[in-house]
C-alpha cells in the first residue's frame, strides 16, 4: 500500500476531534500534514460525548466565565459553518426545590443569555410551567415549574470525519488503523515508526515536528517514548457513560435533570426512535486500550435519575445500546471529577525537532483549539510559510447552506429526488448535506442504489463511506458515521460486514 511521502513538516498523533481539527487547520494553511490514528477517527472520546454543541451552563457555578464565553461564541460559529451535522436544541430544566434556589437558575440563564451579547440565531431562556404544555406531560406531578433554554445538538463522530476528509482534500495524509510504535527524535527531525494494524507491517517517515493528540493516551504517549519531564502535565481519566432507550416521550426538547450529588443529566431524543441518557463520572485507571464499557452501577445510577423524573419507568432491560468513553481532563487538583475544568491547555517543548501536547478541550471549543495549535506551530517552525486563519469563515464538507434555510434546501432535496423515502432523504441532508448529491447523482430510483441492507443503509452509501470518509468496518459504518446499527436486525449487521469483506478483499 502506498502511504505518499514519507516526510512532513508536522506528524499528528491521534484522530479525535482535536488532531482532525488541526490537521485541517494546518493543512488548510499549506503545511505538509500526515495523522495516524490507531483506530477508526473519534473511535473512543470524540464519539463518545453527549453530543452537544453548548456553552456548558453549569460551568458558570464553578464561576468559570471564560470558557462559557469561549464556547457560546463557538456554538454560534459552528452553526453557521455546519448546518447539516449541527442543529439547535430546546433544553427543559425542571426546577427541584430541594437543589438549587430558581434565583440562581435564573441568573444562570440570563448570564448564559447573554454573555455574548445574545445569539440572535437561538430563542432566549425563559421561566415555564410544567402543570401546562407538552414540557410537563413526562415529568412526575412534583415537578410544577421549570426553565427552558437553548443550545445545539451534533453528530460528533461525523464532525470528526468531516474535519478529517476536508483535511485530505487540503493535502493531509489520514492514516487510520496505524499505530505510532515509537518516535525519537533524530538529526533534527522526528523519525516516527508506524504499524498498519489491518496490514500488520512497519514503516517509517519523518516531521520537523509532533502534535501528540492522543486524548487520554497523551501522557502514555510520552512516557512510552521517554518524553516525560519532572514537570510534565498530568492527565485526569474519567470515564462517561451512556445508555440508549426506545423513545421516552413526545416532542424533540431534551430534560436536563439536576442530581443530588450536584451532577447533571440529559435526556435527549435520538435517532427518531430513541432517547439518549447521560453522562455519568466514573475515575478510571490502568489500561486505557480495554475497551472501556459501562458498570452496572452506571447503569443503575442513569435508570435512577430517570425515575425520579418521569412517569414511565427504565430498567437494565430496556436498554437498547450503551457506549462509554474516557475524558482527558487536565489535572488541575480539583477534589472532585465535576470540578475539573474542560478547558484545554497546550503544551509547546521548543527542541531543534519541537513537540506540542494537547490536554483536555471539550467539542464546542476544538476549533479554537486547533487555531492556537497551528500559532504554535508557526512559532515552532518560523520557516515554515502558514497561510491565514480560514477555519473561522469556511464550511465544512457538505456545510455550504444557511442555517437559517435548512428547511428550504431540505426540501429541495425531497424534490431533486422524488424516488427518495423521505425519511433517508432526511437523514442525508443531517448527514452529508449537499455531499449528498456525490453519491446520487445519476440516480433515477431505490434500484439503482445498490444492494439493500436494510434500515435505509444501501451500497452506494457504503461504498461512499469506505471510499471517501475513511470507513474500514461494520462499526466504522453502523455506529461512527451512521447510527444505523440501532435499527438493524443480526443477520442486516452481518450483510453489511460481508460486503465490507469482500469489498476490502
Amino acid at each position: 500500500m502506498s502511504h505518499g511521502s514519507l516526510h512532513y513538516d508536522v506528524c499528528i498523533i491521534g484522530g479525535g476531534i482535536n488532531g482532525a481539527g488541526i490537521a485541517r487547520d494546518l493543512a488548510g494553511r499549506g503545511a505538509r500534514v500526515f495523522l495516524c490514528e490507531k483506530g477508526d477517527l473519534a473511535n473512543a472520546t470524540s464519539s463518545s460525548s453527549t453530543k452537544l454543541i453548548h456553552g456548558g451552563l453549569r460551568y458558570l457555578e464553578y464561576y468559570d466565565f471564560k470558557l462559557v464565553y469561549k464556547a457560546l461564541k463557538e456554538r454560534k460559529l459552528l452553526l453557521e459553518l455546519a448546518p447539516h451535522i449541527i442543529w439547535p436544541l430546546r433544553f427543559v430544566l425542571p426546577h427541584n426545590k430541594n437543589l438549587r434556589p430558581k434565583w440562581l437558575i435564573r441568573l444562570g440563564l440570563f448570564l448564559y443569555d447573554h454573555v455574548t451579547l445574545r445569539d440572535k440565531l437561538l430563542p432566549a431562556s425563559k421561566s415555564i410551567n410544567l402543570k401546562k404544555g407538552e414540557f410537563g406531560k413526562p415529568l412526575l406531578s412534583k415537578f410544577k415549574s421549570g426553565f427552558s433554554y437553548s443550545d445545539c445538538w451534533v453528530d460528533d463522530a461525523r464532525l470528526v470525519v468531516l474535519n478529517a476528509l476536508d483535511a485530505a482534500e487540503k493535502g493531509a495524509n489520514i492514516s487510520t488503523y496505524t499505530r505510532c510504535k515509537f518516535m525519537e527524535r533524530r538529526g533534527g527531525r522526528w523519525l516516527i515508526t508506524l504499524h498498519d494494524e489491518e496490514e500488520d507491517y512497519e514503516y517509517c517517515i519523518t516531521a520537523r515536528m509532533v502534535v501528540n493528540a492522543a486524548g487520554p493516551w497523551v501522557k502514555h504517549l510520552l512516557d512510552v517514548n521517554g518524553l516525560t519531564h519532572e514537570d510534565t502535565l498530568g492527565v485526569r481519566t474519567v470515564k462517561g457513560s451512556h445508555i440508549v432507550v426506545p423513545r421516552m416521550y413526545e416532542g424533540e426538547h431534551c430534560y436536563i435533570i439536576q442530581q443530588l450529588d450536584g451532577r447533571i443529566m440529559f435526556t435527549i431524543p435520538y435517532e427518531n426512535n430513541f432517547t439518549l441518557i447521560g453522562t455519568t463520572e466514573e475515575h478510571v485507571d490502568g489500561n486505557l486500550d480495554k475497551k472501556t464499557t459501562i458498570s452496572a452501577n452506571e447503569i443503575d445510577y442513569l435508570c435512577a435519575s430517570v425515575n425520579a423524573t418521569f412517569e414511565k419507568k427504565i430498567g437494565p432491560d430496556d436498554i437498547v445500546w450503551t457506549y462509554s468513553g474516557v475524558r482527558p481532563l487536565i489535572e488541575d487538583g480539583a477534589k472532585d471529577d465535576k470540578s475539573v475544568t474542560r478547558d484545554f491547555k497546550l503544551v509547546l517543548e521548543e527542541k531543534e525537532a519541537p513537540l506540542l501536547s494537547v490536554y483536555g478541550g471539550k467539542i464546542t471549543t476544538y476549533r479554537r483549539l486547533a487555531t492556537k495549535a497551528a500559532h504554535l506551530v508557526k512559532k515552532a517552525l518560523p520557516s515554515l510559510e502558514l497561510g491565514d486563519n480560514f477555519t473561522h469563515k469556511e464550511h465544512l464538507p457538505g456545510g455550504d447552506f444557511s442555517h437559517l434555510k435548512k428547511q428550504e434546501f431540505t426540501n429541495g432535496i425531497m424534490k431533486a429526488y422524488q424516488w427518495l423515502p423521505e425519511d433517508i432523504a432526511k437523514r442525508y441532508v443531517r448527514s452529508y448535506g449537499t455531499r449528498m448529491h456525490i453519491f446520487l447523482e445519476g440516480l433515477t430510483s431505490l434500484g439503482d442504489m445498490g444492494q439493500d441492507f436494510g434500515a435505509g443503509l444501501y451500497g452506494v452509501e457504503v461504498d461512499y463511506m469506505l471510499t471517501h470518509e475513511f470507513a474500514r468496518t461494520a462499526d466504522d459504518i453502523l455506529y461512527r458515521r451512521s447510527k444505523l446499527g440501532l435499527k438493524m436486525t443480526q443477520e442486516e449487521i452481518d450483510r453489511v460486514k460481508h460486503f465490507i469483506r469482500a469489498y476490502h478483499f
